[in-house]
């Protein structure tokens, strides 16, 4: 069902955007970009968090790390990774294809500033094979998402900085 959610929510939102079915499984950042032939970066990953009584989600770039300072500041409490059934059961998305289309219920999503590293990324679409390549400015605009800052500085940019 949630594949379908998805769908959906693109047929209606972004007609133009096409879900992506791979054969294989891309569950995991390594998966999914050797499965879109894009650098581990260019993946989206979707987390979701609990925070005090609140859930929420957090999209990142695939291989940022939460900083727990940061993401405590920013959201006022520290946030909790959510086991695989209560992601499930909120998100309607199984872990390995969490995103921010097509939630069984709706949730605030934050795009962290890592995201814009890049034009286009690569988020999950509600099944472990599935994914859309997306611009990362419509990415935010089409779920209402706000930016925060919650990921530890890339390597690179700590070098260059």
């Amino acid at each position: 069902m949630s594949l379908q959610s998805v769908k959906a929510f693109f047929a209606e939102h972004a007609p133009d955007i096409e879900v992506i079915e791979t054969p294989t499984s891309s569950a995991t950042v390594t998966l999914a970009a050797a499965a879109h032939g894009v650098e581990p970066g260019q993946i989206a990953k979707t987390i979701c968090m609990r925070v005090g009584d609140r859930v929420l989600l957090v999209v990142a770039r695939g291989d940022a790390r939460i900083d727990n300072r940061k993401s405590r500041d920013a959201f006022g409490g520290k946030p909790r990774m959510l086991d695989a059934e209560q992601v499930a059961d909120i998100t309607g998305h199984p872990v390995g294809g969490v995103c921010p289309f097509g939630l069984a219920s709706p949730l605030p999503v934050y795009c962290d500033v890592s995201l814009r590293t890049f034009e286009e990324v690569v988020p999950a679409a509600g099944a472990t094979n599935a994914a859309v390549r997306i611009g990362v400015e419509r990415m935010a605009g089409l779920v209402g998402a706000e930016w925060c800052d919650i990921c530890q500085d890339a390597p690179e940019a700590a070098a260059a900085g």
